[in-house]
């Protein structure tokens, strides 16, 4: 069966984005605009989903936990994990590979925690728009040993992309998907990118406003609707 998603918004924890992005504001715009399941994915951090994922539950959308996360390329790469408790793992191990630098919130914005009730609880001081010490081949080993799957985010892109930093997808890393923008034109990114034709490619958003959630307009092939299921999906190596 076909289940609509978005695997790739942004909660007002990423400084980028808009303070209006609160755990029941991304779930009611998520159900309102007919997706089965949503994955809320931060600047190299978690701190948010706890909160989204009950807002979720009550809402009855699927919350698959994410991290947008920074390798020491400068790659931004879509990391989804199997629960919240492999996330808090993982967010640990990418929090102590960040730089120590304090945000700067009127430069960068506000990092704000919240609960699901949409309340400010606190603040992150970490600056989260920063590069990890990690490269992008340990972050994709750490989410395969936490079961979880890995998706280099926004390939079209002319920066924070495994193309635009690398020049090319490694074969080696053995990936099955690769996330293109919002407005991608997927025929002219096959047509100059022929080499890619061995990758599947998801669209999502990168909401960092809610307007920017997609529609039903990316479908995922399920044979049911739940973490396990979306993760086998797109965690298959292929060779």
């Amino acid at each position: 069966m076909k289940y609509a998603v978005d695997l790739h918004i942004h909660s007002a924890l990423s400084p980028c984005a808009d303070n209006d992005m609160t755990p029941n504001n991304i779930v009611n715009m998520a159900v309102l605009k007919g997706l089965d399941a949503i994955a809320v994915t931060d600047h190299n951090s978690g701190a948010n989903l706890r909160s989204v994922s009950i807002c979720a539950e009550k809402n009855g959308l699927l919350l698959i936990p994410g991290m947008e996360v920074e390798t020491s390329e400068e790659i931004h790469i879509v990391c989804l994990l199997p629960d919240l408790e492999r996330m808090q793992e993982f967010h640990n191990r990418i929090q102590s590979s960040l730089p120590a630098i304090s945000n700067r919130p009127d430069i960068f914005g506000r990092q704000l925690i919240m609960d699901e009730n949409d309340n400010v609880t606190g603040e992150e001081q970490q600056l989260l728009l920063t590069a990890s010490s990690l490269s992008s081949d340990e972050v994709i080993e750490l989410v395969r040993e936490l079961n979880g799957a890995a998706i280099p985010a926004h390939v079209d892109r002319s920066s924070y992309s495994m193309i635009s930093s690398l020049g090319f997808i490694p074969p080696e890393l053995g990936l099955k998907y690769l996330e293109i923008s919002k407005d991608c034109d997927v025929p002219e990114f096959r047509f100059t990118r022929p080499e890619l034709d061995r990758y599947r490619l998801i669209k999502s958003s990168d909401a960092h406003y809610l307007g920017d959630i997609l529609e039903r307009e990316t479908m995922l092939d399920l044979e049911e609707l739940s973490i396990q299921a979306v993760i086998r999906h797109l965690a298959q190596h292929v060779q």
